[in-house]
């Protein structure tokens, strides 16, 4: 299964791509799509079209999405829910369901605790991902949340199959 994990951001879109084979967890690709100052408009249009292409690269099977937190400035939140919204957008166009996790279960299946630092959340992702080159800590939180659903999925399939061969 490919995943593709998605940290949303107007100025700096995060993502990151692994594939499970088993309970193994292998990078397969990672980096961040960067909008400059100008119209809102144009800068979502951008994102859309660079994480477009991505999609398409890298096909997915699955994807997940850090869920928006409120924070103290409304305008912020606001813009970051517009740049939530394409990375949102562009997985369900490609008929993908899209998993979003709030940004303590990440942290605390990655990194084993809920309130990581950034530098905590890079170390735990070039630990489970060895070798892995990482385009910067937008990217390294984009890994985080695709290792998150990643070891989900895994978990569900663990719990069905149980559930299946119980049941005979």
């Amino acid at each position: 299964m490919r995943v593709m994990g998605l940290d949303p951001g107007l100025r700096a879109l995060g993502w990151g791509v692994v594939e499970t084979s088993g309970s193994r967890l292998v990078h397969v690709a990672n980096g961040v799509c960067r909008t400059s100052a100008g119209p809102l408009g144009q800068r979502l249009a951008a994102l859309f079209e660079e994480l477009s292409d991505i999609f398409a690269r890298f096909a997915p099977d699955e994807a997940a999405v850090e869920q928006t937190f409120v924070n103290k400035d409304a305008a912020g939140t606001l813009k970051l829910g517009q740049a939530r919204g394409i990375a949102l957008l562009v997985p369900s166009r490609a008929g993908i369901v899209v998993g979003e996790y709030a940004p303590n279960a990440i942290k605390k299946a990655v990194v084993g605790v809920g309130h990581a630092t950034k530098d905590q959340i890079g170390h735990m992702v070039r630990l489970q991902l060895p070798g892995v080159e990482i385009a910067g800590p937008d990217a390294a939180d984009a890994l985080a949340i695709a290792i998150c659903h990643a070891h989900l999925c895994q978990s569900r399939s663990r719990q069905v199959a149980a559930a299946v061969g119980g049941a005979r």
